[in-house]
């Protein structure tokens, strides 16, 4: 009966109906279907501008949907094994502030690593919550954050039994997987709710042996970037939701943030993928492991280069890996991640998803090929004959604890002064600085700077990583607590 169900798609169906009717627009987008910009129009197609259109009866409303969007709605809930879901459409970032901003108010405790996207960092401070950090183990030969340790997340939770909430990675950017099932086991004993960061996790609901998704594990709340591993287009997400959280209540806090304007092109490409998943799944994602083998068992014959695996899971701080994830150590070619992901794409015109002190990461999804995949290989394999020099003298950790002095809400509505960057150490950083991607902090509203930050900063800079968050755009100057 599901494969039956699961093959219905009622937003892209409804949105052929409307097409095929020819209705008269009165309505917005101003460009009439696209007759309004043809340059617009002969760039991204007549289809697309055509189907560019706002809410209306026969396609239900996306802030308060009765029909189409509530059966496509029903349709994911089920394909993720989930109470409901929610299609978000302002990108994975909201569906992730929607889950804190649903659980913990000003004042309240969340417990959750540190090495956290900028939108959890983000929810705090419009949220007013107090973050309780679990600083992530640290994989020295790697010099990536690892998971979070069940012995760290239960002291975390005895020293702060009034904590709403634990917050984990599933997995982080580079693969690594918490023990999600008994952390979420864990708080449940304490009445605590748990959230799911799941942007780089979509395959795990869809893939045979994969690694234990949210809703399998019993979390409370997961964001999903369907955008990402998935097959939709670029911002469009899900938050689906386990049968102890108020459907109604969400899609309030859903709707202080998300767009009254949902876009029909992304919620379709939502119905169309998740159907596409749910058939298909298994033999997309099993051809995506396969590549990512065969590329991981090619780099690592280059020499120097090591793309890991299931071999780093120790069954706790890397309790299990994401074997879809090509993530690639490249310290001892001498060059930082950083200067590979430049070299890439600016000598081979390959673009991979990012570059940090000592790691690559190579994105393989649903696309791929495996003429591309050899192309990869190839362009590494030269860039180490060319390129490589000696590794005295490189950074290496891509995480520094932080010293938290005040929460991200207080620093960042606080009474500030700019400093040049490097007359800051000693003070509370007011805003966040972040290599993007990946997106991760290396500072946060309220935590004290200091000189190993600047020094890492500094470095990153030299090796011509993008640094953003704060408001001087250039990182000259940073704002500090008075």
């Amino acid at each position: 009966m599901f494969i039956e169900r699961q093959r219905k798609a009622p937003i892209y169906e409804a949105l052929k109906r409307f097409k095929s009717e020819r209705v008269v627009p009165f309505d917005v987008p101003g460009h009439k279907q696209g007759r309004g910009n043809p340059e617009l129009t002969n760039f991204l197609g007549k289809q697309c501008m055509e189907l560019d259109v706002n809410s209306m009866k026969p396609l239900d409303n996306l802030c308060h949907p009765i029909s189409v969007i509530k059966e496509a709605e029903e349709l994911a809930a089920e394909a993720f094994g989930a109470a409901h879901a929610f299609f978000m459409v302002n990108g994975t970032t909201s569906a992730v502030q929607s889950m804190i901003l649903s659980v913990c108010k000003r004042g309240e405790k969340i417990i959750l690593p540190r090495n956290v996207h900028r939108s959890v960092i983000n929810a705090l401070i419009i949220c007013g919550a107090i973050p309780v950090y679990v600083n992530p183990q640290t994989d020295e030969r790697l010099g990536i954050s690892l998971g979070m340790r069940l012995e760290d997340v239960k002291k975390a939770i005895l020293e702060n039994p009034d904590a709403k909430a634990v917050f984990v990675n599933n997995p982080t950017y580079y693969g690594i997987c918490s023990n999600i099932k008994e952390i979420s086991k864990l708080a449940h004993q304490y009445n605590m709710y748990v959230l799911a960061d799941e942007a780089h996790g979509t395959h795990f609901y869809f893939g045979k042996n994969m690694p234990t998704n949210a809703m399998a594990a019993g979390a409370d709340m997961a964001s999903i970037s369907m955008h990402k591993s998935g097959g939709s287009l670029t911002q469009s997400s899900f938050l689906v939701i386990g049968p102890n959280m108020s459907e109604g209540y969400i899609r309030q806090i859903i709707n202080l943030t998300q767009t009254t304007s949902g876009s029909y092109l992304l919620m379709s490409s939502l119905d169309l993928s998740r159907k596409n998943l749910y058939l298909n799944g298994e033999d997309i994602f099993q051809k995506v492991c396969s590549l990512t083998d065969y590329a991981r068992k090619e780099i690592n014959e280059i020499g120097d280069y090591y793309a890991y695996s299931k071999e780093i899971v120790n069954g706790d701080s890397v309790f299990d890996f994401d074997h879809t994830k090509l993530s690639i150590n490249t310290f001892d070619t001498g060059l930082a991640g950083l200067e590979v992901y430049d070299i890439l794409r600016d000598e081979y015109g390959i673009q991979i998803e990012f570059g940090d002190l000592g790691n690559i990461l190579a994105y393989i999804s649903v696309g791929d090929r495996q003429r591309d995949i050899e192309r990869l290989i190839s362009a590494l394999a030269e860039i180490r004959r060319l390129y490589k020099r000696d590794k005295s003298g490189m950074l290496k950790m891509e995480y520094i604890s932080p010293q938290v002095a005040t929460t991200p809400n207080e620093a960042f509505y606080a009474d500030t002064k700019s400093l040049p960057i490097g007359e800051t150490a000693g003070y509370i950083c007011a805003e966040c600085v972040m290599c993007y991607p990946p997106g991760i902090p290396i500072l946060a509203p309220g935590e004290r700077i200091t000189r190993e930050i600047l020094d890492y900063i500094k470095y990153i800079k030299e090796k011509g990583g993008s640094l953003t968050g704060p408001e001087d755009l250039e990182l000259e100057y940073l704002n500090v607590l008075s």
